[in-house]
């Protein structure tokens, strides 16, 4: 009996799991993931300076149709869109959904204590990256 390997399951995301956050200049973006629970990471982002909030987003990881995950993001609360995981490996996830305007392809991947994620158009153009560091 063959077993999926880890990072197909949401229990084998748990290292995107804390609370995460880059300071570039005044702007703060910080990431919260809840542990692998019942099948499901939740998640939320949230940008801005001290006085103002640009932008946050919920955020969810769950296996769809066929046992396949699929994260699924809500900008400024706005209806869902699915992005199913393309591609994974011990310590890192992409995820893509060519038909959604941009990002394309959102790319989740720890380098030690660091975890780092990227959006992209699906070819790999027009990227934007963050590094996250550990919140204490």
């Amino acid at each position: 009996m063959t077993h999926p390997a880890p990072a197909q399951t949401v229990e084998g995301l748990g290292w995107l799991a804390g609370d995460w956050a880059e300071l570039r200049g005044e702007l703060l973006t910080e990431e919260s993931w809840m542990p692998p629970r019942g099948g499901m990471l939740i998640g939320m982002n949230r940008a801005g300076t001290a006085e103002r909030v640009a932008m946050f987003e919920f955020m969810r990881i769950a296996a769809g149709e066929g046992g396949r995950l699929a994260l699924h993001v809500q900008p400024r609360g706005a209806p869902a869109s699915a992005f199913p995981a393309t591609a994974f490996t011990q310590n890192s996830i992409t995820f893509e959904n060519a038909a959604h305007d941009y990002p394309q392809r959102i790319r989740y991947w720890r380098e030690g204590e660091v975890l780092m994620a990227e959006i992209s158009l699906a070819d790999g153009s027009k990227p934007f990256r963050w590094r996250f560091e550990r919140k204490r």
